[in-house]
């Protein structure tokens, strides 16, 4: 398994779809190693499936792993932004 390898696992529109399968994958990938993408300009998300994917539609994404983990769209957007940031070593310079 990827995660046990120190992967990070990333998943796109395709988990939005009436047919896909991932509640599963999307339950056994620990916080600290999910990530989200829009896979622009291919696999947009429900509703928009069939049109250009744009990355505003990565929220679909994040809503729809919300509501597998049974967690709020923030906290996922703001776990993925904290896990995107470790992996490409961005430092939050807000202060």
């Amino acid at each position: 398994e990827g995660v046990k390898l120190g992967f990070y696992i990333s998943f796109s529109g395709n988990i939005t779809f009436k047919n896909a399968e991932s509640e599963e994958p999307v339950k056994l990938v620990p916080l600290d190693k999910l990530l989200i993408e829009t896979d622009s300009p291919y696999l947009t998300p429900e509703p928009f499936r069939g049109q250009r994917n744009n990355s505003i539609n990565v929220k679909l994404v994040a809503e729809k792993i919300s509501e597998i983990k049974k967690m709020s769209v923030e906290e996922i957007a703001k776990i993925t932004y904290d896990n995107a940031n470790r992996i490409f070593k961005i430092e939050n310079k807000t202060s």
